[in-house]
């Protein structure tokens, strides 16, 4: 199909050289020989009369009009496949869909286990790709690249619609065996006490619990960081180190490891959990079911 002399497919194979940066993983990316590959980005440059992407080094980078048309592109094709290409019901044991999810370990051992339950009893065919949280998750939804976010309602982008899920509060896990454990936990000895904190990997911006911590005006010692919210309880184990969790986890861990749970000293506010998609998918079968489901799986949640 052609608009203004040009061949719209050219506009996909442009998609994904602006993203790979690489003929050869363009290609693969469009399952297209490197040679066609780079006969889609010469006519690309004909038609633009722009270089579009020049070689520096090993990579290639985009030019200004490059730069320009990307988001442009990208968002063109979102739209396209949210409203031509998506079927116009869903039928969950019959589908062969793909949902692609980007949470937290935290979201996968809290809230995951019960959204399974319910796909599993509804014998639904589709398959789930539960994908890490990155440093800017908002644009692999611009990108068409996640269905969902879960996260922090506090940490979901106001240009999309979101739903919010469920509220978790937090608690202070100490080793059992800890001088800590053994007399109630104070604003004194918690700010006096050394601190194991979970940091996202690949993010510049704070955490939840960093962002509670600015906010009460208070500082802490970190002894160590980790970047998995489950892998938090190993690190306290034999030490007088403290970690404020997430209560439901931290419940389910401490059943596991020798843990001591205490109410947190500081006045944290309550977490909302939520989901996000992008706004061309609102009305998208598919994931109108899924939200659905995650919602009555949060809704299952343990007080």
């Amino acid at each position: 199909m052609r608009f203004n002399r040009l061949d719209l497919n050219l506009l996909v194979a442009l998609d994904a050289l602006l993203a790979e940066r690489s003929v050869t993983r363009a290609a693969a990316r469009l399952n297209l020989s490197p040679s066609a590959t780079s006969d889609a980005l010469a006519r690309l440059r004909a038609y633009f009369d722009d270089e579009l992407l020049v070689q520096v080094g090993r990579r290639m980078e985009p030019t200004p009009r490059a730069e320009g048309l990307g988001a442009a592109v990208r968002d063109m094709l979102v739209r396209v496949d949210a409203t031509i290409t998506t079927p116009p019901q869903f039928d969950p044991a019959m589908t062969e869909r793909c949902f692609r999810i980007f949470a937290s370990d935290y979201t996968q051992m809290v809230l995951m286990p019960h959204l399974m339950r319910r796909i599993a009893a509804a014998r639904c065919t589709a398959r789930f790709e539960i994908l890490p949280q990155v440093a800017d998750p908002q644009r692999d939804l611009e990108r068409g690249e996640a269905d969902l976010l879960i996260l922090p309602t506090a940490l979901l982008s106001p240009s999309h619609p979101q739903q919010t899920l469920y509220t978790e509060d937090f608690v202070c896990a100490i080793w059992a065996d800890s001088p800590l454990a053994r007399q109630p936990l104070t604003v004194e000895s918690y700010l006096a006490a050394d601190h194991v904190v979970m940091r996202p990997q690949s993010t510049t911006s704070d955490s939840y619990e960093d962002w509670f911590v600015k906010r009460a005006g208070v500082r802490r010692r970190v002894v160590a960081t980790s970047y998995g919210f489950a892998t938090v309880p190993a690190l306290l184990i034999g030490t007088p180190f403290v970690a404020t969790m997430h209560r439901r986890l931290a419940s389910l861990l401490a059943a596991v490891w020798p843990l001591a749970l205490r109410p947190c000293p500081l006045d944290v506010p309550p977490m909302q959990q939520g989901a996000q998609w992008h706004r061309y998918r609102t009305h998208d079968p598919g994931l109108t079911w899924l939200l659905t489901q995650l919602q009555a799986g949060a809704d299952g949640l343990p007080p």
